[in-house]
C-alpha cells in the first residue's frame, strides 16, 4: 500500500499475505480480534528489537532457517492463525526490514475491520475512526497529551477510553487504543486516519474527505457520490466536516487529488488575478 511506501517485492509479499488473510478470515474457527492482538504485538517486538528485524528478512538466510527462528522468538506470544501467518510473512521476501513490521500492522487492522464487517458494524467502525481522528486533531491539549510518551500508556488510553466508552463500536475501541499504545512514530490522527484507510478499502472504496461550509444534505451528499463515483470508478465513501471558513461550495479532497469548489478559493484565484 502506497501509504506505507511498500515498493518492490514488500509491495508483492503484502498482497501475498493479504491473500493469506482471506482464506483465514472465512475459516468459521479463526478468532479475528485475536488474531490482530497477537499480529500488534509482533510487530511491537520487530519495532524494538532491530537484529531480530534484520534476521528475519535476511535473504541471505533460508526460509525455513527465519521460520524457525520466528518461531522459536514468538512461541508463546501466538498460535494457530497467528503462527501461520507470521511465518508465511517472515519466509517471504521484504525489500527493506522496517516492511515486514509495516505489513504485520496491516494486516492486524484488517483482521479488526474484518471481525467488524463480520458483525455488520463496518460502516459504523469507519465513520468513528474519522469522527476520532476529527475529535482529537481539533483538540491540542488531547492531542498532546495523547503523545506525551513519559506518562504510562493506561493513563493516555484512558483519556480516550472515558471520552468514547459505550459511543463507539468494540472494533473502533481496540484500534484507538492500539493507536494510542503504539504510533510507531506517527501522530494519533495520521494513524486513525490510516486505519480508516484499511476499513474503506476493506469495501474496495475510496474515501473522500469532504470539507463543506454547512452540513450536506442527504440529496447532496448522493449526488456528490454518484459524481465522484462516476469520475473515478471506484465506489466512493464521503467522510464529511464542516469548515465555516470556505463560506461556501465544497472542497474535496480523494488521495493525492484536491478537487476545489468553494467560494473562499474562488475568492483567492479573483484576487491573485486582478494583483497581477
Amino acid at each position: 500500500m502506497s501509504r506505507l511506501l511498500l515498493q518492490g517485492a514488500s509491495r508483492d509479499s503484502y498482497a501475498a499475505a493479504r491473500e493469506t488473510l482471506a482464506t483465514l478470515v472465512q475459516a468459521a474457527s479463526t478468532d479475528l480480534l485475536e488474531l490482530a492482538d497477537q499480529l500488534f504485538a509482533v510487530t511491537e517486538v520487530l519495532d524494538r528489537e532491530g537484529a531480530l528485524r534484520r534476521a528475519l528478512t535476511n535473504p541471505a538466510r533460508s526460509g525455513d532457517a527465519r521460520a524457525e527462528l520466528a518461531r522459536a522468538v514468538f512461541g508463546e506470544r501466538f498460535a494457530g492463525a497467528a503462527q501461520d501467518l507470521v511465518v508465511w510473512a517472515v519466509r517471504a521476501r521484504w525489500s527493506a526490514p522496517r516492511d515486514l513490521p509495516n505489513a504485520l500492522e496491516l494486516l492486524a487492522v484488517e483482521a479488526v475491520v474484518a471481525a467488524a464487517e463480520k458483525a455488520g458494524r463496518l460502516d459504523a467502525l469507519e465513520d468513528e475512526l474519522f469522527r476520532v481522528g476529527r475529535i482529537v486533531a481539533g483538540n491540542p491539549d488531547l492531542r498532546t497529551a495523547l503523545a506525551d510518551r513519559s506518562a504510562p500508556v493506561e493513563q493516555r488510553t484512558a483519556l480516550l477510553q472515558d471520552l468514547l466508552a459505550g459511543k463507539v463500536t468494540d472494533e473502533t475501541l481496540r484500534l484507538v487504543r492500539q493507536a494510542v499504545a503504539a504510533p510507531r512514530g506517527r501522530h494519533f490522527d495520521r494513524t486513525i486516519d490510516m486505519y480508516g484507510e484499511v476499513a474503506a478499502e476493506r469495501r474496495s472504496r475510496r474515501v473522500a474527505l469532504v470539507a463543506a461550509a454547512v452540513p450536506l444534505t442527504e440529496e447532496q451528499r448522493e449526488r456528490l457520490t454518484a459524481a465522484l463515483q462516476q469520475l473515478y470508478g471506484h465506489e466512493v465513501h464521503l467522510n464529511v466536516e464542516i469548515d465555516p471558513d470556505l463560506i461556501g461550495g465544497v472542497r474535496v479532497e480523494l488521495g493525492d487529488e484536491v478537487i476545489d469548489g468553494s467560494i473562499l478559493t474562488r475568492l483567492h484565484e479573483a484576487r491573485r488575478r486582478l494583483i497581477r
